[in-house]
């Protein structure tokens, strides 16, 4: 039975509070906010209706907000700890169904896996289709949908605290000292496992890589000449040994 894929959205959560490494969202690489980067990614996906960020009420978030006005990206902004609430309120304020959550420290992204999530969850037989699961693609290719009541229906059931920080750990059941929800869910996986490449940003580590690769590669490089890039490096240096 084919899901409902009436107005798929993706929901991107982006705030400038990070512990490690504040106000990496709006960090440049090769000339752009990290965030802009990755709108501009996302946007080339072909199945999606529209993209809506989803941010905090709190001044912080200002530049956030503001960023988005610019691109003319709809922004909507809520409580900074009720993750959960805040994310489904965004929902329902851009009317999204199925909902495609996709986070700011992904600045790497690629609309073909968005776009192959999608695929996946609207031939239908899952309440909700992610990669991150079962990791296959590099960690910071991230991408999880879902339908609007099963959104609803966790913000209904995930009541605990540490359920509210995380939008989506009562689905995945990803915490094993913690109540989960009861959902068929489905793993997207690429051919080969790539699930220990960290592409995310999360550090300054990670920020020099990622810099790296918006620097070198062409602009609206696909994930795959990322990965070409770094086996190019890796014969290189093995040469120079």
């Amino acid at each position: 039975m084919s899901a409902i894929c009436s107005n798929p959205v993706a929901i991107i959560q982006a705030r400038m509070t990070s512990t490690r490494l504040p106000g990496k969202v709006l960090m440049d690489l090769a000339g752009k906010p990290a965030l802009q980067r990755m709108l501009e990614r996302v946007s080339k996906s072909k199945r999606l209706a529209s993209i809506c960020v989803a941010t905090t009420v709190n001044a912080d978030d200002d530049p956030v907000a503001a960023l988005c006005e610019k691109m003319s990206i709809p922004v909507f902004r809520g409580d900074e700890h009720d993750v959960l609430g805040r994310y489904v309120q965004a929902a329902q304020w851009c009317d999204a169904d199925p909902v495609v959550r996709l986070t700011a420290d992904c600045p790497m992204h690629d609309a073909e896996i968005i776009d192959d999530a999608l695929e996946m969850y609207c031939a239908g037989g899952f309440d909700y289709v992610s990669n991150a699961i079962r990791r296959t693609f590099p960690d910071g290719l991230d991408v999880e949908v879902m339908s609007r009541a099963v959104l609803d229906r966790t913000s209904a059931e995930a009541t605990h605290p540490s359920l509210r920080e995380h939008v989506t750990t009562y689905i995945r059941g990803s915490r094993s000292d913690l109540p989960k929800g009861d959902f068929r869910t489905g793993d997207l996986l690429f051919s080969e496992d790539l699930g220990l490449l960290r592409w995310t940003l999360d550090t300054p580590e990670d920020l020099v890589l990622i810099r790296d690769f918006f620097e070198r590669l062409p602009e609206g490089f696909g994930w795959r000449d990322a990965l070409a890039l770094m086996a190019e490096d890796e014969r290189n240096e093995q040469k120079n040994v």
